[in-house]
């Protein structure tokens, strides 16, 4: 019997960790995941999910041949195979995650963005495809981005290239608090959380009814509020109008330092659909210099949520064995 080769493609999330194993030609045999909010010590957290990943290994029936580990995390820096304080995750500091991951293995560890990795995986087994010139968003727990420019990801002179979720869509000292420190970040408006707050805010300034009133900010999550827009909520269609329209600001932006032929919205709060399409690129047109104009495709991800960054991430070690 052959073996085949494959890579554990891993995506660190601000809420869940989801992994799965890679085979060359992007097909995922087997897949799980762990709470990443469940461990306060990333050398515990490191050795649990290692645990889970080779307990999860027992589910393919085939043999196979681990060759590297690729993971995506927020503020996941390839150069050094480290995560430096990123704002949505339980640990703080620079944590040298390649060296811990290390201590359970002998194979390859490369660490990137996770936005990279997802944008990775949109130009290998997505919509992006046929494209050299493309900008991913993931809209998750915090808003993450990756740029593909004449074919190449850019990381910039650090690895940090392109962290427009921290970039300020309102600054000054009034606005909104952001995990990494700041004032005013995208991520605090655009996001699942972010919509939360921009609910909330909508809730309190308002008496129409809704709902979601009956919801602590603990309890609510973006699937509930995109159930009761569905449903026609005034106050749940209005708190994505918002976000929409925060996005779309930003995204004019993004096109004039780019250029790209499309941008692809990937994870949980692009699964609204038209809720945050149809706003977010309502003004992103309206705020595009005319050169730009009609010109930039907004599109949702051709890689399921759970996929894309895994798919992503394993390919960083595919690309390590080809060279």
């Amino acid at each position: 019997m052959s073996v085949k080769q494959v890579v554990v493609g891993i995506d660190i999330g601000g809420t869940n960790t989801v992994f799965g194993y890679v085979d060359r030609d992007g097909a995922i045999l087997a897949e799980d995941r762990i709470k990443t909010t469940h461990y306060d010590e990333i050398e515990v957290y490191v050795a649990a999910l290692y645990e889970k990943i080779m307990v999860t290994r027992q589910k393919i029936e085939n043999s196979i041949e681990i060759i590297g580990f690729g993971i995506g995390a927020p503020m996941g820096n390839i150069n050094k195979g480290t995560i430096e304080h990123p704002a949505g995750l339980p640990w703080k500091g620079i944590i040298p995650l390649a060296d811990l991951f290390k201590r359970h293995t002998t194979l390859p560890v490369m660490v990137t963005n996770d936005a990279n990795a997802a944008a990775v995986g949109e130009m290998i087994y997505g919509g992006a495809r046929e494209m050299k010139n493309f900008v991913v968003i993931t809209l998750g727990t915090g808003l993450g981005s990756g740029f593909v420019i004449d074919g190449k990801l850019v990381y910039g002179h650090d690895g940090f290239a392109g962290e427009i979720g921290h970039t300020a869509i309102r600054p000054g000292p009034s606005n909104r608090d952001c995990g990494c420190g700041r004032k005013g970040c995208l991520e605090t408006y655009v996001s699942a959380t972010g919509l939360k707050r921009t609910l909330l805010k909508i809730m309190a300034d308002s008496i129409q009814p809704s709902e979601l009133r009956k919801y602590s900010f603990e309890e609510l999550d973006a699937e509930l509020i995109h159930e009761a827009a569905k449903r026609g909520d005034y106050i749940a269609r209005r708190a994505f109008e918002h976000t929409g329209r925060m996005l779309g600001f930003k995204l004019a932006d993004v096109v004039a330092h780019t250029n790209p032929e499309a941008i692809f919205l990937f994870g949980g709060l692009a699964l609204a659909k038209d809720l945050i399409f149809e706003p977010a690129k309502e003004y992103m047109e309206e705020n595009l210099l005319h050169i730009y104009k009609g010109k930039v495709k907004l599109l949702p991800s051709e890689l399921s949520t759970q996929n894309a960054a895994v798919l992503g991430a394993s390919s960083l070690i595919w690309s390590l064995k080809e060279t």
